[in-house]
């Protein structure tokens, strides 16, 4: 009965039902631990028709990760509503993003903890998402400047470093969300937003912090103590390292 029904379903059907199981035994039990035959117990195959669509483990976790990380960004990009204001669309993303992490935790495991700890080749997938999402958020950021400054050439790279460090936070405050009993994505949305966009919105209000200057500057962070300019080298000529101002008009939380 079973052989019946295999033969009858669509090959494409039958593999995202492979990768479903798949994604579940990985995210719960890593890559060492998990097992072809818990796999395909749980996909309801036998062990040599998943090695027939999908060739051996490593190709399954590569899989794997593919689809979960495609599936992530889309759901970040789709949430992410044209016509809202700057803080309404760093909103509505990242709700997108930890809805997405909560109603898929094996997936975000997988992705998250697993992927970038079992080789290059699968920390290379994770990198790649890691990317995209960080320069869709890069672009949201600097068109929220640039609208807000009147600036229509504003660089986009000014605002890198805060899309990195955004969905740095994102990814660390996803985890605690999954471990944490009780938090919804709407709470750590708002946990988040509530920590960035108060930054973000001095910033782009043209208020930056600078932090203080150093009585003895430092080097920069690719030289080394004996490769230090003489202006790094001597305090009567260091400049202070002051943040790069983004005037903007405050913006009302939605």
């Amino acid at each position: 009965m079973g052989a019946g029904k295999t033969k009858r379903m669509p090959r494409a059907v039958r593999e995202q039902q492979m990768l479903d199981a798949a994604v579940s035994v990985f995210g719960r039990r890593g890559y060492m631990a998990a097992s072809m035959d818990e796999i395909a117990e749980l996909a309801g195959v036998s062990k040599p028709l998943v090695y027939l669509y999908l060739n051996s483990k490593d190709d399954l976790f590569s899989a794997c990760i593919r689809r979960e990380a495609r599936a992530l960004t889309e759901a970040v990009r789709a949430g992410v509503r044209p016509g809202l204001s700057a803080d309404g669309q760093l909103w509505s993303g990242l709700r997108a993003f930890f809805t997405h992490t909560a109603r898929n935790p094996d997936a975000w495991r997988v992705l998250h903890l697993h992927a970038r700890t079992h080789g290059e080749r699968f920390a290379a997938e994770v990198a790649a998402m890691r990317e995209e999402i960080v320069a869709f958020v890069t672009q949201l950021i600097a068109a929220a400047a640039r609208d807000a400054h009147r600036d229509p050439h504003l660089p986009e790279d000014e605002v890198a470093g805060l899309a990195e460090a955004l969905v740095g936070a994102a990814e660390s405050l996803a985890d605690w969300a999954g471990a944490t009993e009780g938090v919804t994505a709407k709470q750590a949305a708002a946990t988040l937003m509530n920590f960035a966009w108060a930054g973000l919105g001095d910033l782009m209000g043209g208020r930056p912090w600078s932090p203080p200057e150093d009585p003895e500057p430092e080097p920069a962070a690719h030289a080394t103590p004996d490769q230090a300019t003489p202006d790094q080298a001597t305090p009567d000529h260091a400049a202070p390292d002051h943040a790069v101002p983004v005037r903007a008009a405050p913006v009302q939380a939605g």
